[in-house]
């Protein structure tokens, strides 16, 4: 199994696989939740300052609880949120006034994230603090607003902000940033499902030019994949769950780093755990591996190396 991307250097130094814990829909059970994954192994957090669905302010006070503690330090996490545009946004609960120009709604917003995410419960921290990656949670309404919308994020790289991604793209407009940008992107956060063709191309222009992309609805957005042959075979053969199978051929795919939101304590050490030993397992049954790979590719009409 390959792990490729920007993330590499992370992924290496802290030894796991490229999982993100993905804080979507936790709602008060946020800051447990994220404990219990930082407890269980996890090192990567995804976020976003979108209180709709988001509650970055409880990430940062579970991330500032494990730094207390001694679980974690800020070197061995890898910690990413967004700027939701306002279309995005609960109107009733929002981080920056809607109204307001476009650059006053970003820098409004990377501030409140620099504030949840600050390394110490005193507001006076929020000087140390830095992200890891920021994405834009989602194409403006046209390719000139997220133009420059990214043109201002570019002004926090390199000291607040590491890297840029983007959310919820098509590749024409993930094209035109990279063609525009200073920064380029190095994330790229979608949908992993037949509606979109599994992202075929566009992955592809990602493991092009060095960008990661992290999967989502990667389970629940693929139940005939799920249940097929390919992950049935691998599930039996590695001797692990169908989740960690479907999760290690979509990292197969090279250049993925897949969300992973489960609840579940015992789920969230056998997820790590066990895609480690698929790995394993692969090394030893290489031909196997590349069989049921290569099936799995042709289930997502993606072609198959020769």
């Amino acid at each position: 199994m390959k792990f490729d991307g920007p993330l590499n250097s992370f992924i290496r130094s802290v030894g796991k696989p490229p999982f993100i814990y993905g804080t979507a829909w936790k709602k008060d059970e946020t800051k447990r939740l994220v404990t219990e994954a930082l407890g269980a192994g996890f090192t990567a957090i995804d976020t976003a300052a979108q209180p709709r669905h988001y509650r970055e302010d409880l990430v940062g006070e579970a991330i500032r609880a494990s730094y207390a503690s001694g679980m974690a330090t800020r070197d061995q996490l890898y910690i990413q949120t967004k700027y939701t545009p306002p279309g995005g946004q609960d109107g009733n609960n929002m981080p920056y006034d809607p109204t307001s120009p476009l650059e006053t709604q970003i820098r409004t917003s990377v501030a409140s994230s620099l504030r949840n995410l600050r390394p110490q419960e005193a507001e006076d921290s929020e000087k140390d603090t830095y992200i890891d990656c920021l994405l834009l949670h989602s194409p403006l309404p046209s390719i000139e607003k997220t133009i420059q919308a990214w043109k201002i994020l570019e002004s926090y790289v390199p000291h607040k902000i590491k890297a840029l991604g983007i959310s919820n793209t098509d590749l024409s407009i993930l094209e035109a940033i990279y063609e525009s940008a200073n920064v380029k992107p190095k994330v790229v956060q979608n949908r992993f499902h037949k509606a979109t063709a599994w992202d075929v191309s566009l992955r592809k222009f990602c493991r092009d030019h060095d960008i990661i992309y992290q999967s989502f609805w990667t389970l629940t957005g693929n139940p005939k994949i799920f249940s097929g042959d390919a992950v049935h075979q691998l599930s039996q053969l590695a001797g692990v769950s169908k989740e960690v199978a479907m999760y290690s051929l979509v990292i197969a795919l090279g250049g993925i780093a897949p969300l992973n939101g489960t609840t579940n304590v015992q789920h969230m050490k056998d997820d790590l755990q066990d895609v480690e030993r698929v790995r394993n397992w692969t090394f030893v049954y290489a031909d196997k591996w590349k069989s049921i790979v290569d099936a799995f590719k042709a289930s997502i009409k993606e072609e198959t190396e020769m």
